[in-house]
């Protein structure tokens, strides 16, 4: 940031005459107050910001306050800080897409006549894009979200709608919810919503609370709006406007919801949809069904690294950075981005996505001529966005067309594939192609644009309509060229008068001031002196030279740049005029889009398919309430793509009734992380239509995948470690069902290890008995694997549990050297030992630290229960989970009541000491009389 903070430095200081400093102060003081809003003023070569937004920025961004200046004097002074226009870009970009908690506003003018250009908020870019996306694909589609919620005693209904201002298109949701709001997490992440709408005040209600705390896990920004504009009123008026086609549908649609219509009017408020006439019929509206995808909350995002993040070392840390092998401009991106946030359900829809990318990997050439042509096609959807929003110019045309004669080639390629799959290939891409790039669709636009471009002029860089395509432009265009050619005439005549070699000696320029214009050296300047003073008149005289012109040079010049100015003008109608029969066209390229974008992803699943070391293999994918989930040779796709990393790979076989939950041990360090998650992270990259990493994969469809690993504090929001462990599992244990698939690593360390051990335990037997989930369980608990045992059942109601098995990460401790060696195999069975202070010894512990904590261990083992009372320890594998039966534990308890009585009936403040030690020695013996027979008595004696 110190070269960034030099070059500010260089700017030109914010100097104002005392009149300009008033008004401008007047004029920022009567801003409203906004805590989120970050407000910059264009000053043509550089922008500033003031107050509070210039520590803000001077803080967050140079990361020194000495960039602050003061503008004013006295009491009335403001802070002040000046941004160049590249820092300006790198603000805009953290504002709106990382940070996602500010919104932004730029303003223009001068004194203290100021006004509003442009504002954006993380949902809405609109204003910002050209900026924000300048020199990068735009991999995203933000979303705005309102959301009501109608709280009850048991949970609450929530109304959702939202908006997505790229697709325009509008949604509506209606479903339950708990008081987690697990339903609406999952909704939120699913629709990659980045801001939402909420009614004003709500932040004072206990019951909101948990609201905002989904909202914040999501990282979603909350932005309030009046109670009155989360109406239904007049919607359906509204949207018939909107929306394309009949708004009998739409009313249809909306009597459908209770809520979700007042939430749809607070978006239509907030966005201001109306306001603009490229909107009118351009919007679709749809019921966003919440069951049509699997459900991810933000938890299982992080678990899985499903999204990129910024500290990720390099792109492949995530699935998104080592998916996303797109060709297209940003269209393959933000589908990628949508489809691993809604993987999908149907069987037939996955099963038709894998089809595709099996016809891909094992046609090599096919493969690679497709996205040869797709590196040259544009990001269709934003273009055409642009052209509908009337901000486009004759470049988005040409790149519309560049992309639009590609197409043909893709045709190509396509029809050349006669494998297993073409009737699919036919109906998923070449009827669609051959139905948009007909003489009534996409040769219609390709003709125009060859009509009415100037594509000869494109090698030099300009966008010119061709002056053949209007009769007024074609004339000009002639007088133009007519002038040009007496001009040089009239050089060629004065370099002969003067006696001078043409061009080189006497030369003829074009500029802003003079037009055309005559120049000599000044060398040559004493030569012709006479005949300069005589014939013609000087203009200027400089260092390179004396400029000159005559009258017929005068007068041709002034009617060249009249006759040019006339082009431009014409130019700019017709452009416009093309701008706008191009845009007619949205609806071809909208479906061109789609179809492309959907190619270019699945192109990218084949590419990573084949050309990894270990090539990925096709899942079997069976219904939800039927087949187990078997991966054979399962590796982390991240993980294995790291440079340093030799992968191990292992087998994962959850098997209803056999081994549907899975305690795994073992030590640190030793793998189990990095196995759960490869089950997680393999399930969803088949469920999105991906090959998987593994030799062979059969899954049975997840509705859910539900990730409690490793929680961070969030202090923040006033929540520790473990209380955001407890809420994590909470939502689990809420909304899984016998369809999810729940991973959960090292539950209960948060705590103290009784209650945590506890936890854990209640935890396992509930997933195993109510949820009947398939469920990979780590833990460091080795009493836990107890579960597994064929003579376990639980002691209160006598029921066996089935469908527990015990895996372990291996390991190898030489016996000499004591040294650990991590195998990363993860085998049957429980592990027989922890290996936290091998793993000390790794991490280089001084060795009186290691021997000291061998000792305490020691000695702590030597204490346990378990070596007190060698029958408890034969029964393991019934009773390690209690150190005693009930019955034992309910007369030794009894017993020690009784004592904890007497004792306490004591008169010991009117005793003597010797008869109050007798007193007490003749408790005690009677104690321990009575507990020869009670194990649990022992333990405390």
């Amino acid at each position: 940031m110190g070269d960034n903070f030099e070059e500010q430095n260089k700017l030109p200081e914010l100097k104002l005459d005392a009149k300009q400093a008033q008004g401008f102060l007047s004029f920022f003081k009567s801003l409203p107050s906004d805590p989120r809003a970050v407000r910059f003023f264009d000053r043509r070569d550089y922008y500033t910001t003031h107050g509070e937004n210039a520590t803000f920025i001077a803080k967050t961004y140079y990361h020194t306050t000495t960039a602050v200046r003061q503008l004013g004097s006295g009491s009335d002074a403001i802070s002040s800080v000046s941004v160049s226009k590249t820092m300006f870009e790198t603000v805009a970009r953290d504002l709106l897409l990382e940070r996602t908690d500010h919104t932004l506003e730029l303003y223009e003018g001068s004194g203290a006549n100021w006004r509003l250009v442009k504002s954006g908020s993380p949902g809405n870019l609109g204003s910002f894009e050209e900026i924000l996306f300048a020199n990068n694909d735009m991999q995203d589609s933000p979303v705005i979200v309102a959301v009501i919620a109608n709280f009850r005693e048991n949970g609450c209904t929530v109304g959702l709608s939202y908006v997505d201002l790229t697709k325009r298109l509008l949604g509506l949701a209606e479903f339950p919810d708990d008081s987690h709001f697990t339903n609406l997490e999952s909704a939120l992440v699913a629709l990659g919503c980045k801001e939402c709408l909420l009614p004003e005040g709500v932040d004072k209600s206990s019951e909101y609370k948990s609201l905002n705390d989904a909202l914040s896990r999501c990282g979603v920004m909350v932005t309030e709006r009046r109670k009155t504009e989360f109406k239904g009123r007049d919607l359906v008026q509204d949207l018939g406007r909107l929306v394309k086609g009949f708004t009998d549908p739409v009313r249809d649609l909306l009597a459908a919801f209770e809520y979700a219509p007042g939430a749809l009017g607070c978006i239509m408020s907030y966005s201001d949809l109306l306001a603009d006439e490229s909107n009118y019929g351009n919007y679709k509206i749809q019921r966003y069904d919440l069951d049509s995808y699997m459900r991810l909350d933000s938890a299982a995002m992080r678990a899985l690294n499903v999204m990129e993040s910024k500290t990720d070392a390099n792109k492949n840390f995530s699935l998104f950075g080592l998916l996303n092998r797109t060709c297209t401009a940003g269209m393959g991106k933000r589908l990628l981005h949508m489809w691993l946030k809604q993987p999908l359900l149907d069987v037939n829809e996955i099963n038709c996505r894998l089809d595709l990318v099996q016809a891909f990997v094992e046609d090599t050439i096919l493969r690679q001529d497709l996205r040869q042509h797709l590196r040259r096609i544009s990001d269709i959807e934003r273009l055409m966005r642009s052209l509908e929003k009337k901000r486009a110019s004759l470049v988005h045309v040409v790149k519309l067309y560049q992309s639009s004669i590609r197409l043909p080639f893709i045709k190509s390629a396509l029809e050349q594939y006669n494998g297993q799959f073409a009737s699919l290939i036919k109906e998923r891409y070449l009827d669609p192609l051959e139905k948009w790039t007909d003489d009534n669709h996409l040769n219609k636009f390709i003709g125009l644009v060859e009509a009415s471009v100037d594509l000869d002029q494109l090698e030099n860089g300009e966008y010119m309509i061709s002056s053949g395509y209007d009769q007024q432009l074609s004339a000009l265009k002639n007088e133009q060229e007519s002038l040009e050619l007496q001009i040089h005439d009239l050089h060629r005549i004065a370099a002969n008068d003067l006696d001078l070699a043409l061009d080189k000696a006497l030369k003829l320029e074009k500029g802003t001031q003079y037009g055309y214009a005559f120049r000599i050296t000044k060398k040559e300047e004493p030569k012709v002196r006479k005949k300069l003073n005589t014939h013609f008149v000087v203009l200027e005289t400089r260092k390179d030279g004396v400029k000159f012109t005559n009258t017929k040079l005068k007068k041709l010049s002034d009617h060249y740049q009249k006759v040019v100015e006339e082009y431009k003008n014409c130019q700019k109608e017709l452009v416009a005029r093309v701008v706008q029969t191009a845009a007619t066209f949205s609806e071809v390229f909208e479906g061109l889009s789609w179809s492309l974008s959907e190619l270019d992803v699945l192109l990218g699943f084949a590419d990573l398919a084949s050309s990894c070391p270990t090539p990925y293999t096709r899942p079997i994918i069976t219904p939800s309430d039927v087949g187990d989930i078997i991966l054979e040779g399962s590796r982390h796709p991240c993980v294995e793509a790291q440079d340093w990393v030799n992968f191990i790979p292992n087998d994962c076989k959850l098997i209803r009734g056999k081994s549907w939950f899975q305690i795994i041990t073992g030590p640190n360090m030793g793998g189990k992380s990095t196995f759960i998650r490869q089950v997680g992270v393999n399930i969803l990259m088949a469920q999105v239509g991906s090959f998987v990493p593994c030799d062979n994969a059969s899954i049975s469809i997840r509705d859910c995948i539900f990730a409690r690993v490793g929680a961070g504090d969030c202090q923040l929001r006033g929540v520790s470690t473990f209380m955001q462990e407890m809420l994590e599992t909470a939502s689990i244990l809420k909304g899984a069902t016998g369809r999810s698939l729940i991973i959960i690593d090292e539950l209960g360390r948060g705590t103290s290890t009784y209650d945590g051990f506890g936890l854990a335990w209640a935890i396992c037997e509930y997933i195993v008995e109510v949820i009947e989930a398939p469920t990979l369980f780590a833990t460091h608990f080795h009493e836990l694997t107890v579960l597994a045992h064929d003579n376990y059942s639980d002691e209160q109601t006598s029921k066996k549990l089935t469908g527990v098995a015990n895996y372990h990460v291996s390991a190898h401790i030489d016996s000499s050297s004591r040294k650990l060696t991590m195998l990363y195999k993860v085998e049957p069975g429980a592990c027989d030992q922890s290996f936290g202070i091998h793993v000390a010894e790794f991490a280089k512990f001084p060795e009186s630290v290691v021997a000291l904590a061998r000792a305490k261990a020691s000695e702590l083992e030597d204490f346990s229960p378990m070596a007190v009372v060698p029958h408890v320890a034969n029964e393991m594998g019934s009773k390690r989970k209690r150190g005693a039966d009930p019955d034992d534990v309910s007369r030794g308890a009894e017993r020690a009541r009784r004592f904890l009585k007497d004792f306490s009936e004591l008169p010991l403040d009117k005793m003597e000491l010797k008869q109050a030690l007798e007193h007490v020695s003749k408790l005690k013996e009677d104690l321990e009389k009575d507990a020869v027979n009670c194990c649990w008595l022992q333990q405390f004696l």
